[in-house]
């Protein structure tokens, strides 16, 4: 399968990440509001509501392709604690700062309703890699059951048109 990239425009053989640009609150947000609350890095975003404030980072989740030799890539946003926010601040540049933190998937990925509420562990990597995202198994929504049992690659072709399209 090939595709044209929507960032460099070039045609691609191998399989692109689905990626956002930011997390599914930032979205909604008024151009208003995304000038004076929140504040959108490439790997971090902060939005100051009057009564919290929410804290996301940038990660990854891996989705397996039954029957194929790629698997699907995902440029997620989690949402985490003031805490673990904190620590994951500290320890940006720390190359050999590997941990776990407890988070919420905060995109809606498409053909799924309601993915921003499922609960997810965030495990840091050696080398500033973007941190991987692991959904709870326990976590009953249709999207963790096939992050479980894998895709069809047909599905995962349909996902980057999709994908594609939209951007």
């Amino acid at each position: 399968m090939s595709y044209i990239c929507s960032h460099c425009g070039k045609e691609h053989e191998e399989w692109p990440a689905l990626t956002f640009n930011a997390p599914y609150a930032y979205y909604r947000l008024s151009n208003e509001d995304k000038n004076n609350i929140a504040e959108l890095g490439s790997d971090h975003c902060i939005i100051n509501y009057k009564n919290q404030t929410d804290l996301f980072i940038r990660a990854t989740l891996i989705q397996k392709v039954n029957s194929h030799c790629n698997n699907l890539d995902y440029g997620i946003w989690v949402s985490l604690s003031e805490k673990s926010y904190n620590d994951y601040a500290d320890n940006f540049d720390n190359e050999n700062h590997i941990t776990s933190y407890f988070g919420y998937l905060s995109n809606n990925i498409p053909g799924y309703e309601d993915t921003f509420i499922i609960h997810t562990t965030v495990n840091t990597r050696a080398g500033n890699e973007r941190p991987e995202v692991v959904p709870h198994e326990g976590f009953e929504h249709p999207f963790v059951t096939d992050y479980y049992n894998g895709i069809e690659k047909d599905e995962a072709e349909r996902r980057i048109a999709d994908m594609s399209k939209s951007q």
